[in-house]
């Protein structure tokens, strides 16, 4: 399959007085998995829909291959759409519903059974190509839906929340599939999630949106590691967010004091620069918070709830000094581990490389 670029520069869409999607530009690369991720209204569909062409933009251009498309019709874009609904004809068999799209732009015959059979092998469904829609699981259907769509080849593929159907075990699966098939294909995808780990797991890159405006673009390391807003690091993983005031800034980094504690510990920068006396809201990862018995660390607070989630093991902390909000504090989970008690007394500590200053506020 051969991929395209895409250029997206100063899109917007307005519904009346609602700013949907503000002035946006991206860039994304020939081959490249680009997720948009955001909570529900932060324009990530808006801005999918415009790509494809389903909705007109106020203003702005889309250039494919730095063709401009703008105003082209959806189906003249060489862009293929995926859907969470599948969207499969329930009266066609699966075999029928991936040539659908070859018999629309009238390809022969005997092409268009190899290439319906190769779309199969390729989700690696060969088996089911007689049945109907129905007689398909979830993740089944799911995979004949991109099947349809890779069967015709295009440069761009264009996913909007196709896994939000799915339970968790699956939506795994079909992440592992989709990432499969991108590697062996080579196409653009630009994909659209509000489910943190499925961008996390997915992507080349993440571009969060927040209020109909790109908050942060970068890999996931960047965005999870070092977050340029206290919206990224509050929305991409768990995070403790805790106030701190800047005393003194060098090249490696930053003197912080928490709240009003005479003792200052150290921050990483984040690349941002800081002036002495400014405000900020420090991050600590909950793996990166070291929880111990003694009272020697930063903090110490009062155990307020242990949970297991499988894999993981997450203590909550209400910090002794009341101003300051409940921290969490997270390990792998081991049979061996000693006991918490509820109530018990900790100190919290973390090393100053994993506890990143950043500008308090929203970024916008």
């Amino acid at each position: 399959m051969t991929s395209s670029s895409l250029r997206v520069k100063g899109l917007t869409k307005r519904y009346g007085d609602f700013v949907a999607l503000a002035p946006t530009s991206l860039d994304v690369a020939k081959g490249e998995f680009l997720t948009l991720l955001g909570p529900s209204g932060s324009g990530k569909t808006t801005l999918l829909s415009l790509i494809a062409g389903l909705a007109h933009p106020d203003e702005g251009h889309i250039l494919v291959d730095d063709a401009d498309v703008t105003h082209s019709p959806a189906y003249d874009r060489d862009i293929g759409v995926v859907f969470q609904n599948y969207a499969l004809f329930p009266h066609m068999t699966v075999e029928d519903n991936i040539a659908f799209p070859l018999k629309m732009r009238k390809v022969a015959d005997a092409d268009l059974r190899r290439r319906t059979a190769e779309a199969l092998e390729t989700v690696r469904l060969p088996h089911v190509a007689k049945r109907y829609p129905r007689e398909l699981s979830g993740g089944q259907q799911q995979r004949i839906a991109l099947a349809r769509c890779i069967v015709y080849r295009p440069a761009i593929i264009l996913m909007d929340e196709p896994l939000g159907a799915l339970d968790k075990k699956l939506r795994d699966q079909m992440q592992l599939e989709i990432k499969r098939i991108h590697r062996e294909l080579g196409t653009t995808i630009i994909y659209v999630t509000h489910d943190q780990e499925e961008a996390m797991t997915m992507s080349d890159r993440i571009c969060l949106m927040n209020a109909g405006a790109i908050e942060q673009l970068g890999t996931p390391e960047d965005l999870y590691f070092r977050p340029q807003s206290v919206f990224v690091a509050d929305f991409l993983g768990e995070s403790n967010l805790l106030s701190a005031t800047v005393r003194q800034v060098d090249a490696q980094g930053l003197d912080i004091v928490l709240a009003d504690q005479a003792a200052p510990s150290r921050a990483v920068g984040n690349g941002a620069s800081f002036a002495a006396g400014e405000p900020i809201k420090l991050m600590v990862r909950p793996q990166n918070l070291h929880v111990e018995d003694a009272a020697n660390g930063k903090l110490t607070g009062r155990l307020v709830d242990v949970m297991i989630s499988g894999s993981m093991t997450r203590l909550y902390i209400a910090p002794e000094r009341v101003d300051m909000p409940q921290l969490v504090a997270a390990y792998p989970t081991r049979s061996s581990a000693a006991p918490y008690e509820i109530g018990q007394l900790v100190s919290l500590d973390w090393n100053s490389a994993d506890a990143v200053a950043i500008r308090d506020g929203r970024g916008h």
